[in-house]
């Protein structure tokens, strides 16, 4: 459990340097989002593979309301197969301008925060792709754990047309629906 925090830890630690060197403006989110509507349970159905979620499955991100305003986080997946052990880590996020509400900074480790961009979003919350100030990270998340593959492709398409390298997306096995 500790090592899982402190390569989260590394990790953002290393997207804030990067942050720093790099004009985050750069990505254009999206201008409106409904924090409540936002907030609950999030699938991963792709991503960039990176050491803080390697051999992870079933990955889930939850999202909740702290009493001072700032948004509870929680990512968990399981070790290798669906079955496999649980790891966790807890952060917070906050919207730093509330003129973006799609920039959000995360934070593992206070006071390092990292980026988390919504580039893109359903107007019903279903599915979100959402990015950082590196190149380097990416993430596909869906309500459920399956996604339709022609929603999959337009969401991809999008990523490609942002800058992208969408041959390194690796997707996320999830359990199936009942």
């Amino acid at each position: 459990m500790i090592r899982v925090i402190l390569m989260y830890v590394a990790t953002f630690v290393a997207i804030s340097f990067n942050a720093m060197a790099q004009n985050t403006n750069e990505l254009k989110t999206v201008s409106d989002v409904e924090l409540e509507k936002f907030l609950g349970v999030w699938y991963e159905i792709a991503r960039f593979p990176h050491s803080f979620e390697r051999d992870l499955v079933g990955v889930t991100a939850t999202y909740s309301l702290k009493k001072n305003g700032n948004i509870r986080v929680l990512n968990q997946g399981y070790k290798n197969t669906l079955d496999g052990k649980v790891k966790s880590a807890k952060a917070f996020a906050k919207t730093p301008n509330p003129n973006e509400p799609g920039r959000l900074k995360v934070y593992f480790f206070w006071p390092f925060g990292a980026d988390y961009l919504i580039l893109d979003l359903d107007k019903d919350y279903q599915w979100a792709l959402v990015g950082s100030s590196s190149p380097n990270y990416l993430w596909i998340l869906s309500r459920s754990p399956q996604m339709d593959d022609g929603l999959y492709k337009s969401i991809v398409a999008k990523a490609q047309s942002l800058g992208y390298d969408i041959s390194k997306l690796e997707l996320v096995p999830q359990k199936l629906e009942e």
